[in-house]
C-alpha cells in the first residue's frame, strides 16, 4: 500500500511564513490557497480533508505538496509560461544570488549592504567567476529569487530542546492514526471593530465599513478543537485563556470519543493548556497531551483551519458586539462541518462521473471544439 502524500518536515521561517501568509489573507488567492495547503499537510491533515478546506480536487492538493517537496515556498509562485532561452547559466545564477546573500564586508568591499548597481559592478569585475548581467536582469532575479531590499528584523527561532522529538511524535500520529488525533489552540484575540475583507463590490466603488477610535467591548478567545479523522471544527469563545477553559475544551474531546482507547491532543505549550489539574485528568482519562516547540505553533493542525474562520466568519465584517460575532463563528462553523462530507462519499462520487463522462463520450463521441 502507497505511502499517503504528505509535505516534507517544515522550518522554523518556512511554518512562521506560512502561518502568517494563511492568517493575514492579504496575498494573492493563488498563493494564499497553496500556503493552506503546504501547512495543512505539514501538520499532518490528510489530502481528502485539505481538498475540502480549500476547494479543491485532490490531485491539485498532492501536485502541490509534491512541487513543495521538490523546491519549497517557490512552490505558492508557479510559473506557467516559458520564455526565450537563458543568456546566463544556472551556475551563474546561483552564484549571483549567494553574492547578494553575503555581506559585503565578507567580500572585501568597503560598505556595509548591496545596490543593484554596487552587485552588477562586483559581478562584472569578480575574478574567481566573472557574471556579466545588466541591471534589470539582476533585478528580476532578485525578485524571482524572493531577495528583496529591506530592513534588517529580528527573528524568533525555536531554542526547544526537545523540538524534533516532539515534531517526530506530532508527525508519527498523524501519520499512523489520524482518527485519533485531535488538536485544540486559542484563536485571538477577538476585538469589537470594522474588520477589513473581501468582497464582490462594483468597480471602484467597494464596500466601505466605519472607522473606529473607542473600543469599549473589551477582548474574547476562541478555543477551538479539530478532529483529525472526522474532518470538523468545534469550539467556544472565552473571556481568556483559563486552565478551567481549556480543560472544558479537552472535556468535549474525550467526548468525541468515549471509549476507553488512547486520545492524542496536539496543543501548544502555553502554561494554561499545562496546568497540574489537566494533567492529573489527562493520566486518569488515557488523554495524551502532545506539545508543539517552542515558537512553532505551525505544527498544530488547527492552525490552518484558523485562516477561512477569520476570512469568511470576521473579514469584511462590522459586529456590534461579542455575542453577535459568537453566533457568527458558531454559525460558520455549522456551515464548515456540514460541507465535511467523508472521503469516501467524494470518492464515490468522483468515479460515478468519471463513468457517466465515458459512456457519454463512446455514445456520442468526443465533443467537437469551437476551432473546428
Amino acid at each position: 500500500m502507497a505511502r499517503p502524500v504528505r509535505a516534507r518536515r517544515l522550518t522554523d521561517e518556512e511554518g512562521q511564513r506560512l502561518q502568517a501568509i494563511v492568517r493575514r489573507g492579504k496575498h494573492g488567492a493563488i498563493r494564499v490557497r497553496r500556503a493552506l495547503i503546504v501547512m495543512a499537510s505539514a501538520s499532518g491533515t490528510p489530502v481528502p480533508a485539505i481538498a475540502r478546506l480549500v476547494q479543491a480536487d485532490e490531485d491539485t492538493v498532492r501536485g502541490v505538496i509534491h512541487r513543495f517537496n521538490d523546491i519549497g515556498l517557490d512552490c505558492l509562485d508557479p510559473r506557467w509560461a516559458g520564455g526565450r532561452p537563458r543568456l546566463i547559466s544556472a551556475d551563474d545564477e546561483a552564484f549571483a544570488m549567494a553574492t547578494a546573500r553575503t555581506r559585503p564586508e565578507k567580500l572585501g568591499q568597503p560598505f556595509t549592504h548591496w545596490s543593484v548597481r554596487k552587485l552588477a559592478a562586483y559581478l562584472a569585475d569578480n575574478p574567481d567567476r566573472t557574471v556579466s548581467i545588466g541591471r534589470e536582469r539582476l533585478r528580476q532575479l532578485l525578485h524571482h529569487h524572493r531577495i528583496s531590499f529591506q530592513r534588517t528584523r529580528t527573528w524568533k527561532e525555536s531554542t526547544d530542546p526537545d523540538k524534533e522529538s516532539k515534531l517526530d511524535r506530532i508527525e508519527y500520529l498523524t501519520s499512523t492514526c489520524p482518527n485519533r488525533c485531535f488538536a485544540f489552540d486559542q484563536f485571538g484575540p477577538l476585538s469589537i471593530r470594522p474588520t477589513h475583507g473581501v468582497g464582490w463590490a462594483p468597480q471602484r466603488h467597494p464596500d466601505r465599513l466605519p472607522a473606529t477610535y473607542h473600543r469599549t467591548h473589551g477582548i474574547r478567545y476562541f478555543h477551538g478543537c479539530y478532529s483529525l479523522g472526522d474532518d470538523q471544527l468545534w469550539g467556544v469563545t472565552r473571556t481568556r485563556k483559563r486552565g478551567a477553559n481549556t480543560l472544558a475544551a479537552l472535556k468535549t474531546i474525550r467526548a468525541a470519543r468515549p471509549d476507553t482507547a488512547p486520545v492524542y491532543v496536539i496543543c501548544d505549550n502555553l502554561s494554561a493548556n499545562t496546568t497540574p489539574a489537566i494533567r492529573r485528568w489527562a493520566a486518569r482519562h488515557n488523554v495524551e497531551i502532545c506539545l508543539t516547540p517552542t515558537n512553532a505553533s505551525w505544527a498544530n493542525p488547527i492552525e490552518a483551519q484558523f485562516g477561512p474562520l477569520r476570512t469568511f466568519a470576521m473579514g469584511n465584517a462590522n459586529h456590534p458586539n461579542h455575542p453577535v460575532l459568537a453566533r457568527a463563528l458558531q454559525a460558520y462553523l455549522h456551515w464548515r462541518n456540514a460541507h465535511a462530507r467523508h472521503p469516501t462519499v467524494l470518492q464515490a462520487q468522483r468515479r460515478e462521473r468519471a463513468r457517466v463522462r465515458s459512456e457519454r463520450q463512446q455514445r456520442w463521441g468526443r465533443p467537437r471544439s469551437h476551432a473546428a
